[in-house]
């Protein structure tokens, strides 16, 4: 057994190990049962670790699970050519992929399982919503400062816009929604934001026959 003062050394590692397994251990359990049959038991029992450790880190489950998935959500890389139509398409496409890096059937319950708590449903928006939303938000901003896009929008109305039919089709599966659909939904959009739309049509274009071209937006 060691003494004390390994054990002080020890305690710090010890306890980051654990933690990193703990989440670990969450997501995958969430890709195999899902959120609902998620227990705090199984996640302590399969990191090495007990409950109250666990509890002492997360003070409850949400909590846990949104650790664990913050995990898939690092690294959004916002995308910056100069191309305002091939980067918002970019940005969405940033959007529908984090999602899809989620487990299924987590965002809904989790989400019903915060939101009744005002510091777990920020905690929420924190973590699944707002890295994807700041990427088209700064795509936008972006746009409007080189002039590609009106001066009187309003950047926050239109990522909702932007978003809330990224949620709709990612979450609720209705319908598809892949590079063809993420063109559909930039023309659309730019077709009313756009300070000329005419002209970001063709400089997307030209970007599109330069050997550098972005994989969204063939057209």
């Amino acid at each position: 057994m060691a003494n004390s003062a390994e054990s002080r050394r020890g305690g710090r590692p010890r306890s980051a190990e654990i933690g990193a397994a703990a989440l670990e251990v969450t997501l995958a359990l969430l890709d195999e049962t899902g959120y609902r049959r998620l227990s705090i038991e199984e996640v302590a029992r399969r990191a090495g670790t007990s409950r109250p450790a666990l509890y002492r880190r997360w003070p409850t489950r949400p909590a846990l699970v949104l650790a664990a998935l913050a995990g898939r959500l690092d690294g959004i890389q916002i995308p910056d050519t100069g191309c305002t139509m091939c980067d918002l398409g970019e940005a969405i496409g940033v959007f529908v992929a984090a999602f899809r890096r989620l487990p299924p059937d987590v965002i809904g319950p989790l989400l019903a399982d915060c939101a009744a708590d005002p510091e777990l449903h920020t905690l929420f928006m924190a973590t699944l919503f707002d890295p994807p939303r700041q990427a088209v938000r700064q795509t936008l901003a972006r746009a409007v400062e080189r002039g590609d896009l009106r001066r009187d929008l309003d950047l926050e109305l239109a990522v909702d816009l932007l978003g809330s039919l990224v949620h709709h089709r990612v979450l609720f599966g209705h319908a598809p929604f892949g590079d063809t659909e993420i063109e559909t939904a930039v023309e659309t959009l730019l077709g009313g934001i756009a300070a000329d739309y005419p002209a970001l049509l063709e400089h997307s274009r030209r970007q599109l026959e330069a050997p550098t071209v972005l994989h969204h937006l063939h057209g």
